[in-house]
């Protein structure tokens, strides 16, 4: 698998021993794509040039000496990952953490971002701030690592969004992305040696409104319909496996023989429902990130969903994206 040219690792407030399993992570994925690497490290931007009261420093000391602890620490854990700390080129920056990592992106033409997750502080909540920030904002994909995140994974979940009821050019945004997803979970399920899942959850149209009393309709007409709505999204979701594998084999790789699954429910519910049954190591998904385009993986149908699954996650952006923050 060789998707990636451009890595970005971000160190965040993890603990020593998590920092390591996910930068080694990065370095083992920057050496099988023959990537370049960079890790990155952000520290508090102090106010300049200010005396501090009872010593001898100046802010403008004390933040040379954040740069420099900065550095260290990541030479160290580079080290520590990598046995070596010729792999990755070391930059340490002052800012809010999220604006500094997608300037970075933005100005040195980034591929993927992988960082550890933050610990947020609330229960079932495995995403801070900043990893949301960069979920939605990020313009290139972005890999939150789970802590202690060691070994190769053995199940990836793809979702995919395979419904055909919307405007044309959101439609083919869609498309496009769906591609994107399946094609990179299908790519790391082969480096990996994973089984690779296949969801996408859909839902009958007014189904609640038939079950209503508004319009009565008779309960087999309706077991019908849906009946009819599942083989629909079945063949959605079989057109596009097809089309995935038109891709691979074109390419002369091998196809992964993906499972499907195809729940009807909520996204918000039936996703991270299926990623805890099947014990997956890595849900990769897609997040729109765009005002005003409605649909399965935005605002907050997808966090939801991030903050209820356990494991690992890969989020990407639609061709097209363009990020809020600017450089």
């Amino acid at each position: 698998m060789k998707r990636f040219k451009n890595i970005l690792y971000v160190l965040g407030s993890e603990s020593e021993s998590d920092a390591t399993c996910a930068l080694a992570r990065a370095v083992a994925l920057a050496r099988a794509n023959e990537a370049r690497l960079t890790v990155l490290a952000v520290v508090d931007r102090l106010p300049a040039d200010t005396r501090l009261t009872g010593v001898e420093l100046t802010t403008d000391r004390l933040q040379q000496a954040l740069l420099e602890q900065a550095e260290q620490r990541l030479r160290q854990l580079l080290q520590d990952a990598a046995g070596t700390t010729a792999d990755a080129a070391i930059t340490v920056a002052t800012g809010t953490p999220f604006l500094e990592v997608i300037g970075d992106v933005l100005n040195n033409d980034r591929d993927l971002v992988i960082k550890c997750t933050e610990a947020s502080g609330m229960v079932g909540r495995l995403f801070g701030s900043d990893d949301m920030h960069l979920l939605r904002k990020c313009p290139c994909p972005v890999w939150l690592c789970k802590p202690s995140d060691v070994g190769r994974y053995r199940r990836i979940l793809v979702a995919v969004d395979a419904e055909g009821f919307y405007p044309r050019p959101e439609l083919e945004t869609r498309h496009a992305l769906n591609l994107l997803l399946l094609q990179l979970a299908a790519a790391l399920a082969q480096a990996e040696s994973a089984e690779l899942h296949v969801v996408y959850v859909w839902s009958a149209l007014g189904e609640g409104v038939m079950r209503g009393t508004a319009l009565l309709a008779p309960e087999e007409q309706i077991n019908a319909y849906i009946a009819a709505e599942r083989q629909r999204h079945a063949r959605a979701l079989e057109s596009l496996l097809d089309e995935l594998k038109a891709i691979i084999e074109a390419r002369g790789e091998s196809w992964p023989q993906p499972q499907r699954h195809l729940p009807k429910g909520a996204a918000r519910s039936e996703l991270p429902a299926l990623a805890g049954r099947i014990h997956a190591d890595l849900v990769v998904l897609g997040t729109l990130g765009r005002t005003g385009v409605p649909g399965l993986f935005i605002g907050n149908t997808a966090e939801s969903v991030l903050h209820q699954v356990d494991c690992a996650v890969l989020a990407l952006k639609p061709p097209g994206f363009v990020s809020p923050v600017t450089c």
